[in-house]
Parts: structure tokens; C-alpha cells; sequence
């Protein structure tokens, strides 16, 4: 009978798909950045509902959503293999790509309409990412929810930006 390794795997190999995780949403994080980069003349311009929470709140929000988004992928991908792993990371990545994207349609190119057209292709995108997640790890899934919420509250103030100021 054959003998079967029982050893567990190393504290780095277990590590791994966390580190990944972290590199990927930090470029994520700062290609958004550049994109945006501090408030111009031609946001600070834009007339804002009165529910637009006030500039602090952006970066206090969206630090700890990026921490979950790492910490989701790297829980869900350490627990798949295979094609699946493949699949899953793939989805997050573009789930990254979308949530950059975002900043560039708004910002970049000085447009709330395409802002609302990238926030309801990563809002679509997003809910998509928490589904596939929930097949192999529900608790990775689970804390994608407040990131999901977030990019939802996204979509009404870009929906909002692009009616006030056409």
C-alpha cells in the first residue's frame, strides 16, 4: 500500500497566494492612483450632490477594501488548484483591471459618463467575482461584500456627477 505524505504545506508556500494577492491589488491600487492623482481643478469644477461624502473619505474606505480584496484572494486561491486556481485568479485580475479602469474613464479622460459605464461594468464584474469565489471559499466570498456595496455607492454619485454636469 502506498504511503501518503500527511506533511503540511510550509508556512511560505501558504503565504504565497496571499503575497500575490497583496503585489496585485497594490498595482491595482496605485495605476488607479496615477490616474487620479490629486484633486485637479476640473473635479474640484464638477457640480456634486449634496450626499458626496467629503474627499477624506475616499482613501479611508478604499484602504481597508483593498486589504479585503487581498485578503479574499489569497484565502480563496489557497484553497483551489489546478485549472480552477487558474480561473479564480484570472477572475480577480480582471476584477483589478475593471477597478483601475475605472479611475482612468472618469478621471483620465475627464468623463462621469464613461465613469458610470466602466462603475457598471466592474459593479456587474464584482457581484460576477463574489459568485466564483463562493464556490470554493465562502468566507472569501463574504468579504468581498463591503467592496461590492462600495462600487454599487460608486456607480449612483458617477451616475449623479454625469446628470449634474452633463
Amino acid at each position: 500500500m502506498p504511503t501518503r505524505c500527511t506533511t503540511r504545506p510550509t508556512k511560505a508556500r501558504r503565504a504565497a497566494p496571499y503575497a500575490g494577492a497583496a503585489l496585485a491589488v497594490a498595482a491595482a491600487a496605485l495605476t488607479g492612483a496615477r490616474a487620479a492623482g490629486p484633486a485637479g481643478s476640473w473635479y474640484r469644477s464638477l457640480d456634486k450632490p449634496r450626499w458626496q461624502p467629503p474627499s477624506w473619505v475616499f482613501p479611508a474606505v478604499w484602504t481597508p477594501l483593498y486589504a479585503s480584496i487581498a485578503w479574499s484572494a489569497g484565502h480563496a486561491l489557497g484553497r483551489v488548484r489546478g485549472r480552477e486556481r487558474a480561473a479564480l485568479a484570472a477572475a480577480y485580475g480582471t476584477n483589478l483591471t475593471l477597478n483601475a479602469g475605472w479611475t482612468w474613464l472618469f478621471f483620465g479622460l475627464r468623463s462621469p459618463a464613461a465613469g458610470v459605464a466602466g462603475s457598471l461594468l466592474l459593479d456587474a464584474d464584482t457581484l460576477d467575482l463574489i459568485r466564483r469565489t463562493a464556490r470554493h471559499d465562502p468566507a472569501a466570498a463574504a468579504a468581498l461584500a463591503p467592496y461590492a456595496g462600495w462600487c454599487l455607492f460608486a456607480t449612483a454619485l458617477s451616475g449623479s456627477l454625469a446628470r449634474r454636469n452633463g
